[in-house]
């Protein structure tokens, strides 16, 4: 039976996980759920999973969180510090799932403790990719990728050495605004970024998809989880969602993984990893889809891709400043405080005015992380004024 713990438990990448563990409960046994503000959910899942622990990232919800755990020896926790303690819990395998900067530090502590990995978090790699890979090399943990497009490079790679890669490519749905123009992206609103035409995603992770952000973060991940070098990683349009992404290798054999547009199905492989285990997930219909269609991104109309490459190259703290400034940048959009355009404007903008050392340590990263944020701040009191 795996010890597993899940952080991240009540957002789609956790409740997918959980879905699959409660379909496998001979196999599985939750150590440790947690949730950013979700009281009710983290407690209500705690109590079905039978956790050892719970908690809730924001500390002042740790009375709401052990009222509603009375009775049910669960232990309550609250804050960062609980996070990164849950981490280092003893524990076969743990699901870093908690979107955003906020799960730099409890990923951290769960490879410093030689854990087995998966990440779902490409934020954490994308800010502090040199400082995990030395964490997981030193400490002996194993990172398996759950983005789609990485576990699907992973499969690919299987048994292959990277002397051998020729190129990885990264396929792109493209997001639900591929086939519009500049001027018809002006007046996006929020509830249509989030409708992504193939995922089930979060809000946040939808927007990015919309922008093609995502897909720039995930090149940035890629570099690190795959260190062949920039020049040999390139992204390609796919609107279906089949090929998940591509490697070629120098014989010129090139291998993909395909499947249905599904999350359960990467999350499955690194849960079962180095097993396979069986999924609901609707198999693949080559059949009924009919046709795979592919086109190269267009760096004008998705200006995020174009920034995150150039983040990707120059290195050091600037993929965490692109991150961070993001962030801010698509939760204002969210709230109707600026417009689709602004996201990647302002991103650009914060890159521009501002750049860090590189980080020795996570604290570093974090400095860069919160001073990328002010600076978006302050550019948007100007575009708003």
């Amino acid at each position: 039976m795996k010890r597993v713990s899940i952080f991240g438990a009540t957002g789609s990448v956790g409740l997918s996980t959980l879905d699959l563990i409660r379909r496998a409960p001979d196999d599985y046994k939750v150590v440790a759920l947690t949730a950013n503000s979700d009281v009710d959910s983290l407690a209500a899942l705690a109590r079905e999973m039978g956790a050892a622990v719970a908690v809730i990232g924001q500390a002042r919800l740790y009375g709401a969180l052990k009222e509603a755990l009375a009775g049910s020896g669960i232990e309550a926790a609250a804050g960062e510090e609980a996070l990164v303690e849950a981490a280092a819990m003893d524990a076969d395998w743990t699901m870093a799932a908690i979107v955003g900067c906020a799960g730099l530090r409890p990923t951290m502590a769960a490879l410093k403790a030689g854990r087995t990995v998966a990440l779902a978090n490409k934020e954490s790699l994308v800010s502090a990719g040199g400082l995990m890979m030395e964490a997981a090399t030193a400490s002996g943990a194993t990172l398996l990728p759950v983005d789609s497009e990485h576990n699907a490079i992973f499969q690919c790679l299987a048994g292959s050495s990277l002397d051998d890669v020729a190129r990885i490519t990264l396929t792109a749905s493209g997001g639900p605004f591929r086939t519009r123009s500049r001027a018809e992206m002006a007046d996006i609103t929020p509830a249509q970024a989030v409708a992504h035409p193939n995922w089930s995603m979060g809000a946040k992770i939808s927007v990015d998809s919309a922008t093609m952000m995502n897909k720039g973060l995930e090149l940035i991940e890629a570099a690190h989880l795959f260190p062949v070098g920039l020049d040999r990683i390139e992204i390609l349009v796919h609107p279906q969602s089949v090929i998940h992404s591509m490697v070629e290798y120098r014989d010129r054999s090139t291998l993909a993984q395909l499947g249905s547009p599904d999350m359960r199905i990467p999350i499955a492989h690194a849960l079962a990893w180095p097993q396979r285990m069986a999924t609901p997930c609707q198999p693949l219909d080559l059949t009924r889809i009919g046709r795979l269609d592919f086109e190269a991104p267009d760096m004008e109309r998705f200006p995020a891709l174009r920034l995150a490459r150039q983040a990707a190259e120059a290195g050091g703290a600037t993929p965490a400043i692109l991150n961070a400034a993001n962030e801010v940048a698509v939760a204002a959009f969210l709230a109707g405080q600026i417009g689709f355009l602004d996201i990647a404007m302002i991103v650009e903008e914060v890159l521009n005015r501002y750049s860090a050392a590189t980080p020795a340590v996570i604290d570093d990263v974090l400095a860069a992380d919160g001073r990328a944020r002010i600076e978006a701040g302050q550019v948007m009191e100007r575009l708003t004024a």
